[in-house]
């Protein structure tokens, strides 16, 4: 899907409020058709796969889905995959520390763990969910017992999530979601590609929670493109829906937020297309964001805690 940058400014410039409420109605009667499906079969595929590349929305597709199937009736829990980690090898941290391990390949993950836990959670049988501890690169001694009731949903979220060689549980017993940004801006020639207002998300939720710049957000979007590419990509087609996560305003609070700084930045000439199509929009406030939107993932201030 399209989006002309003029279709943007009308919206924005004729009253950006309402138009942000329309634009985040039409995102999450997405999601409740989607809800409504899961909750009708819930008995028989009560697990959610939740797969997406980075800066996609997935965590708060998570909270959105979990709070729709509440209003449902079913309850819904999440888990992270990070939680199934192996642990690093004392060799293995050095080699980390080099930039010789790929952190975030499936090989990483303890499938067969995962894939146990998965059936069990089906079975209504009690589990303990791992705890990874990223600072110290292994799997932590605490767990967290979890069993799930008759009626609910578990949603695993994860880059491998829609991985078959990760997870082998059949697909009979899984509902797969795909999330992303799949539409395109476009200006007089300019197709701004999704993969490009996805790092305008990473950039600010980098800048307001992760103490980094622009400049190491932007250092890392060959390896992070690459690595969506061979892990992310190939599986996309699994899913059973796909989720298309752009918000028409979006590009227009990104404007606020980030243009005179993107003007700046040394590697600037890699996002031209990006600071042209930020100057044609008319700029909004994140004040005029709605605090449930999915874009409050990145820009902060949301009703949902991360």
């Amino acid at each position: 899907m399209n989006i002309e940058v003029n279709r943007i400014n009308k919206g924005i410039c004729d009253n950006p409020e309402k138009y942000a409420i329309q634009t985040n109605e039409i995102f999450l009667y997405q999601l409740k058709q989607i809800a409504e499906k899961i909750a009708s079969n819930i008995e028989n595929r009560p697990v959610i796969l939740l797969a997406g590349p980075s800066g996609s929305g997935k965590t708060t597709t998570a909270f959105m889905l979990t709070k729709l199937l509440g209003e449902l009736g079913c309850g819904c829990h999440t888990i992270s995959m990070d939680n199934y980690f192996k642990s690093l090898s004392d060799e293995e941290r050095e080699l980390s520390a080099q930039g010789k391990v790929d952190l975030e390949s499936p090989d990483r993950i303890d499938k067969e763990l995962l894939n146990v836990q998965i059936e069990a959670i089906e079975d209504c049988l009690p589990i303990e969910i791992p705890k990874y501890d990223f600072a110290k690169s292994a799997r932590s001694d605490e767990t967290k017992p979890f069993e799930r009731k008759h009626g609910d949903a578990v949603i695993f979220e994860g880059i491998h999530a829609l991985n078959p060689d990760v997870i082998t549980v059949p697909d009979s017993k899984l509902y797969k979601l795909y999330v992303s940004v799949r539409t395109r801006i476009t200006k007089e020639g300019i197709v701004l590609n999704p993969a490009k207002i996805r790092l305008m998300r990473r950039m600010i939720r980098d800048r307001n929670f992760r103490k980094r710049s622009l400049d190491e957000t932007m250092s890392m979007y060959n390896s992070v493109q690459a690595g969506e590419n061979k892990y992310i990509m190939p599986y996309k087609t699994r899913s059973d829906y796909d989720i298309d996560t752009f918000l028409a305003y979006e590009m227009s609070v990104y404007r606020y937020n980030l243009l005179d700084d993107l003007r700046l930045m040394e590697n600037k000439q890699e996002l031209s297309d990006v600071i042209e199509i930020l100057s044609s929009l008319a700029p909004m406030d994140n004040e005029l964001v709605p605090r449930d939107a999915l874009i409050r993932e990145f820009i902060g201030k949301g009703e949902f805690k991360y």
